[in-house]
This record gives C-alpha cells, sequence and structure tokens, in this order.
C-alpha cells in the first residue's frame, strides 16, 4: 500500500517544484494620445492606463501553465473609441477602449522532441507581423485562442502551424466587433541559411458572419487564402551591415465570402546600417480590384503604410506605399541605456489608376533606461487637395508614453 503514496508524494512534489519555480508578469504603459484629423468637429485627446499582471509556473511533466489578466483605463480625455459604435462620433478614432479581460491563459508543452505544443489564449507572431501578430502598438493587444505546435527537427528548419477558433481584437470584448468567431489555420516553414532565412507560409481564414457592425466591418469579408514566401538576411560590406527582405503573396476569397477575388502582394526593402546611423529603403504594394484590396486582418497593422493609421483597411484601388527612413542608435547616453530616433517619410498611390493617396512624415525619439521605456512620437499624414480621394482627410497624431516592464 506504500506505491500510492510514494507516486502521491512524489506528484506533489513536481507540482510543488513547479509553483516555486513560477515568475510572475507584470507590465504597465501610461499613454497620452492627441488626434487631430479633417473634417472632424473635435480633437481626440486619450490619457490611458494599461496594466497587465500575471504568472507562470516552472515545468511540471514538461508542462508549464501562464494566466495573464489585462485592464485599460480611461484616465482622462475624449475620444471615439470603436468605429463600429455611433458614440462620439464627432471625436478621431483612439482604438484603446476601457476593458478588463483574460489577455492569455496557456499551457505549453515540450514532451515531444524538439516540439513545442501551446493551447489556449495565446500570443503569436509570425515573420514581420505582416500577416500575423499581436497588434501590440495599441493598450489591448490581439490574441488567439488556439492550439500551436512549433517542430524544429532540424536546428535550421522551422515548422509553425497553428488552428485557431477565435480571435481577440484590440477593440475589447464588449465591442461589437471584438472577437472574431470561425476557423483559421496559420501555417509557416522556415529555414535558415547562413546568409538569410526563407520562409514559405499558407494562412487559410474563414470567419463566421458578425452581427451589429457596418457591412464594411464584417469580418466574413475578409475570410481568404493566402500562399506565400518571404525571405530576410542580413551580411557584413566593409564598414556597412546590409540587411535586405523580399515577400510575395497570392489572396483568393474563401468560405462564405460574398466577394470574388484573387490579388496580389509584394514588399522589398534594403537598409545599410554604419555605426549608430541607418538608412532603409521600401516599397510594399497591396493589390486592389475595384471592389476590395488585399487583406491582412490579422496583423500588426501599425507596422505598416505609416503610424497615422489611415490605410488599416486596404483601399478598393491598393495602396502602393514607397518610404525612406533614417535612423540612429546609440548606447549609453547620459542616464540612457540606449537612445533612439527614426524619421520616415512615406508616398502613398493606389495600385490600381494609380490615385494620390496622400503621404506621411512619422518620427519617434526612444529612451531605455533598465526597465523604463520612453518615447514621443508623431505622425504627419497630408492628403493632396484635388488628388487624392475625399475619404483620406488630413490627420496629425502626437503621443508620449512611459512602459515599465518586469
Amino acid at each position: 500500500m506504500a506505491a500510492p503514496c510514494v507516486s502521491g508524494a512524489a506528484d506533489l512534489g513536481v507540482l510543488g517544484g513547479a509553483l516555486s519555480e513560477s515568475k510572475p508578469i507584470f507590465d504597465a504603459r501610461l499613454r497620452y494620445e492627441d488626434v487631430d484629423q479633417t473634417p472632424l468637429a473635435e480633437d481626440a485627446d486619450a490619457e490611458t492606463l494599461r496594466v497587465r499582471l500575471g504568472f507562470e509556473t516552472g515545468k511540471a511533466w514538461n508542462t508549464t501553465f501562464l494566466a495573464e489578466g489585462e485592464a485599460i483605463v480611461d484616465l482622462a480625455g475624449n475620444y471615439r473609441d470603436d468605429p463600429s459604435r455611433p458614440r462620439n462620433a464627432a471625436y478621431p478614432v483612439v482604438t484603446d477602449p476601457e476593458s478588463e479581460e483574460i489577455n492569455r491563459l496557456q499551457l505549453v508543452n515540450t514532451s515531444l522532441p524538439g516540439t513545442t505544443v501551446t493551447l489556449g489564449r495565446q500570443r503569436i507572431l509570425l515573420d514581420d507581423q505582416r500577416f500575423v501578430g499581436n497588434s501590440g502598438w495599441r493598450q489591448n493587444e490581439q490574441t488567439f485562442d488556439a492550439v500551436r505546435i512549433v517542430n524544429k527537427p532540424t536546428s535550421s528548419l522551422t515548422l509553425d502551424a497553428s488552428y485557431l477558433t477565435q480571435v481577440n481584437r484590440i477593440f475589447g470584448r464588449d465591442s461589437p466587433q471584438g472577437r472574431y468567431h470561425g476557423e483559421g489555420v496559420l501555417a509557416n516553414a522556415g529555414y535558415q541559411f547562413g546568409f538569410g532565412k526563407l520562409s514559405a507560409f499558407g494562412y487559410w481564414l474563414d470567419f463566421d458572419h458578425l452581427e451589429g457592425v457596418p457591412v464594411a466591418l464584417d469580418p466574413i469579408r475578409v475570410s481568404s487564402e493566402t500562399f506565400g514566401a518571404r525571405f530576410a538576411g542580413d551580411r557584413p560590406l566593409s564598414k556597412i551591415k546590409l540587411a535586405y527582405a523580399a515577400s510575395y503573396a497570392q489572396q483568393s476569397d474563401s468560405g462564405n465570402n460574398p466577394l470574388n477575388f484573387d490579388l496580389d502582394y509584394y514588399s522589398v526593402e534594403l537598409t545599410g546600417t554604419y555605426r549608430q546611423y541607418s538608412v532603409t529603403l521600401g516599397q510594399e504594394v497591396m493589390e486592389g480590384n475595384g471592389t476590395v484590396g488585399f487583406s491582412t486582418p490579422l496583423a500588426t497593422m501599425h507596422r505598416f503604410h505609416g503610424w497615422a493609421d489611415k490605410f488599416l483597411t486596404t483601399p478598393a484601388n491598393g495602396i502602393d506605399d514607397k518610404y525612406v527612413s533614417v535612423g540612429y542608435l546609440a548606447k549609453g547616453v547620459a542616464m540612457l541605456d540606449t537612445l533612439s530616433a527614426t524619421l520616415v517619410y512615406r508616398n502613398f498611390e493606389s495600385e490600381r489608376l494609380s490615385q494620390d493617396l496622400g503621404d506621411e512624415v512619422d518620427l519617434q525619439v526612444q529612451g531605455k533606461y533598465q526597465r523604463f521605456v520612453g518615447l514621443a512620437k508623431i505622425a504627419l499624414y497630408e492628403a493632396h487637395e484635388g488628388r487624392t480621394p475625399v475619404a483620406y482627410q488630413d490627420t496629425t497624431k502626437f503621443w508620449v508614453q512611459l512602459e515599465y516592464v518586469w
């Protein structure tokens, strides 16, 4: 009769060891955002605080457990927090609504050799986040209710597959468009060469019809099949470090999508870095057929097409985004661990018909001190009178932010 007692004691010992090795999760982000958008009568100003609190256990039977809650508090200001609701329609949109929810709740198992299985509500970032990301710039990040399997059969090859049933979007659980329900398969294979990484991917999205939102916001309209490849790498060239990236993808309608389309996407980017300085040249093109444009509904949108977020939905005639940026990064400046500055200029045209879609200048300064990161940033989007469609109007956005991560 001693054997069951010994086994039970061993199990308790394993669980106790995992709990004793638990690590806390804590981060807080305080942000002020101001938006001046023509022709709206009011400027938006939002002072918000985002706090995440949770823990991750040590391993028990090759399994860890992570739980993380998130709360966004509206400290002051006036703004429209959700374009799917009619309230505060005189103000520009700042997509940081008050909310409290479970941000992540997941089990991670590593029992199989070279394999990690994650089950539950989780963060998924693939490649440069152009197709799948967490929209980490917004206070409420995007997470996925999914099972994800990542396998490394060799040191150079990574196979990554996810099956998702729900997308928890940046608008929060109380928003009509806060959840996308349906099915999705995200497949990504990457091989690391000495001069860069080649990724091939296929993303299948079949979302359910969503009641209570304008037709243009119905997720059934972005149900699609997307197949593509990306190559990114870098190498030294004399005193300059050269980084390069190129992507191509094809997309067609899927599921019960009422729209019919067959569209292409491509991007190219080249960056040269000399000491603390860098220069980037790039172009990103998303096709449109006059009714709908190439869509990336699971992407981290803020990283692309300018920080003013004028093109979160690809125009019906597509978009051609040409850009140049200049960067500076230094370590040990005064009391700061790092200090960086980025200046970006973008020129936008429609891919189809070559319509003028305006241009944008973005500027950011960021400093890091131990666990604190502070930044100030501005986005200046200008429409060209008489040439840019009236749907796109002058917009200025300004942010000041302080973040602490444990």
